[in-house]
């Protein structure tokens, strides 16, 4: 039967199937690194599968189709042309290496934020030189260019060898046939791509049928998906959507109903005579599930765990975005960072916001960065919103020992902010700064020892105690513990320089890193997907307030207005966050923008509960936050869900109004 097909539909479903096991292989890969199969069924992964090649099927006759027409087209033509043998070599190699380098940064973007490859991940784009410098010091990035290289050449030369193949084979057919052949063919290779026998063809969204998430994203083909997301790129603001929501974030945040406004002036009888000094330190992928604090098993974080102990703490502080940019963006503009492809802090329409940052009168204003300022436009956004800043960044430093693409590392970076701040001290000028901590992220340069710390060596532990702890390698472990060792160090830097007793040190996390199964964890909060913008909030000043474990929820945008509020200075707060040290705030909440059923979408935390809804097909689902099972009870559970829908749009179109309706006069 075999041998009556034409040797020129032998050679297109040739391909084709070599297409097919090339995807399936690198699901094998993701299957192997990425897929937990803890608390899942073996019905739910046979799905998966079943699903996933699907999808490869898909990917594969698309990436061939183009080619495939060209072969009907010709038919016997195709192998007696030597023009036809080189298409066919060039397209072969060129759609190999495409989706092996599609697939390899999935593979990357995968492990870093736990979500496939996205529309969003062209952010990475606008700061090439800097996304390329840890691209080549966190792979073997020149191993892998070999590769490549190799690749090409097998493909090259197996794409000649197919073709020869079927060179040989000569059979004659009737005008008739071919036509009938080329319809059948055509219909069978556009049936691989529609995917399916229902009225709707294969979509990304079959993926998502699972309530475990790392489940759903195995499911996915990243290069169909890649391509997909593009439809949920960003939006502008809806206008009239904002005015049906404002009464509803205005009663949240108490501002006036009958107006559109809002500034919240904030003004103290008896402000301390010595200015308080105040810095906020963001700690690089630092989430609560890295910490032994909060009850990690690993001993990973036990200085910080003894500062928190003598600091007012915030057990339910939740981040916008998982991302160092959109988490900069957000604690210093006070609004959450709701861009879907690119970055707010990109965003040239929506600069020169009124903050608080930029009230604090008679104070010096500081930025400390161990690399460059120009990453993700971040000097565009403390530039364009604060005066009379000062940068302190790679090449400004006294001292300068370069780690990798991130600059000096933290134990450095701590140590030059403390010499300024120590000068500006012994001159009575009171100081405001941000240090933006980096060594805690990819490529994890943990030096071999530096001072009293050493890192934990590979003979000292077990893959399997990595794994207790979520974390993916022991690197990982060794950049929380470092970060946990210079956090500590430099309070002790504060101390003998002076400043200490008079500073109110502000510490928060950025985003959680990529972690393995978390089974220590007492809630659902990994399962659903939040648990990455679940991250640690401590205020460490014991001249101005008490020890105290605070459990409202919080949000990153709250951590300027209770700052400064401690510090009793008069501010005028025009955006999303409050001061969480107010008795009087009780009604609060955590507002969070994620990745839900494959596109963007946002949630709310408040009341033990989470609800959460898609930006386009305007999906939702209710969860609560105790149940270990993930169960949506949206149904069950009515006024909830319609309380929280309405609280949830009130934030994201307000967000939306304010980047550009809370610019600063002059």
């Amino acid at each position: 039967m075999l041998q009556k097909i034409p040797n020129y539909i032998k050679y297109i479903f040739t391909n084709f199937f070599l297409l097919f096991l090339f995807t399936v292989l690198f699901r094998f890969i993701f299957y192997s690194f990425f897929l937990e199969l803890q608390n899942s069924n073996s019905s739910e992964i046979t799905k998966a599968i079943l699903l996933g090649i699907r999808f490869d099927i898909k990917l594969a006759v698309i990436s061939f189709f183009p080619l495939s027409i060209l072969v009907l087209s010709t038919n016997y033509t195709f192998f007696k042309k030597n023009i036809y043998r080189n298409i066919a070599k060039i397209y072969t190699v060129l759609i190999f290496l495409i989706l092996t380098l599609f697939y390899v940064f999935d593979l990357g973007y995968y492990e870093y934020l736990e979500i496939r490859l996205d529309a969003g991940s062209l952010r990475f784009l606008s700061n090439l030189k800097i996304s390329s410098q840890v691209l080549f010091e966190s792979y073997p990035v020149y191993k892998g260019f070999i590769g490549l290289l190799i690749l090409c050449i097998i493909m090259h030369k197996l794409s000649g060898s197919i073709y020869d193949t079927f060179v040989k084979e000569n059979q004659k057919i009737k005008k008739p046939l071919k036509i009938i052949l080329f319809i059948v063919t055509f219909l069978t290779l556009s049936f691989g791509i529609y995917n399916s026998t229902s009225h709707y063809p294969l979509r990304w969204s079959e993926a998502f049928f699972s309530k475990n998430n790392k489940i759903n994203q195995f499911t996915l083909n990243p290069v169909l998906y890649f391509f997909d997301s593009f439809a949920f790129r960003s939006v502008g603001v809806d206008l009239k959507k904002f005015k049906e929501y404002y009464p509803v974030i205005a009663k949240h945040l108490k501002l006036p109903k009958d107006s559109i406004n809002f500034e919240k002036k904030i003004t103290f009888k008896e402000p301390y005579k010595d200015k308080p000094n105040v810095i906020f330190v963001m700690l690089e992928s630092t989430g609560t599930a890295t910490m032994s604090y909060y009850g990690n098993p690993l001993n990973s974080t036990s200085k910080m765990d003894s500062l928190i102990k003598k600091s007012v703490s915030f057990s339910k502080f939740y981040v916008h975005k998982p991302g160092t940019a959109a988490s900069v963006f957000s604690s210093i503009t006070g609004l959450p960072d709701i861009e879907d492809v690119k970055t707010a802090s990109r965003n040239p329409m929506i600069i020169n916001q009124k903050i608080i940052f930029n009230q604090y009168k008679g104070y010096e204003k500081l930025y400390f960065i161990g690399g460059s300022a120009n990453w993700a436009n971040i000097r565009g956004v403390f530039q364009s919103n604060i005066k009379n800043l000062k940068i302190y960044e790679e090449g400004s430093f006294e001292e300068e020992n370069r780690a990798d693409v991130w600059g000096i590392d933290d134990y450095d970076l701590f140590k030059e902010s403390d010499k300024v701040l120590k000068k500006l001290n012994a001159k009575q000028k009171p100081f405001v700064a941000y240090i933006q901590t980096a060594t805690n992220h990819m490529p994890f340069t943990v030096p071999n020892k530096k001072d009293s710390f050493k890192p934990i060596l590979e003979d000292e532990i077990t893959e399997e105690t990595l794994l207790k702890g979520g974390f993916r390698s022991l690197g990982q472990l060794n950049g929380i513990r470092y970060l946990d060792f210079n956090v500590a160090k430099f309070l002790e830097r504060a101390k003998v320089s002076g400043y200490y007793d008079n500073t109110i040190f502000v510490f928060f996390g950025d985003h959680r890193g990529g972690m393995k199964k978390l089974n220590f964890l007492n809630d659902n909060e990994d399962d659903i997907g939040i648990q990455v913008h679940h991250v640690p909030f401590f205020i460490h000043a014991p001249k101005f307030v008490a020890p105290k474990i605070i459990d409202k929820y919080a949000k990153l945008v709250d951590i300027f207005p209770t700052a400064t509020s401690l510090a009793k200075i008069d501010y005028s707060n025009y955006t999303l966050g409050r001061d969480l040290l107010d008795s009087t705030n009780i009604n609060t909440a955590a507002f969070v923008y994620i990745q839900s059923k494959g596109e963007k979408a946002v949630g709310v935390i408040k009341d033990e509960y989470y609800y959460e809804k898609t930006n386009i097909s305007k999906k939702s689902n209710l969860y609560n936050l105790k149940d270990r099972n993930v169960k949506d009870i949206k149904l069950e559970n009515p006024k909830i869900s319609r309380q929280l829908d309405s609280l949830l749009s009130a934030y994201y179109h307000t967000t939306k109004y304010l980047y550009f309706n809370n610019k600063k006069e002059d």
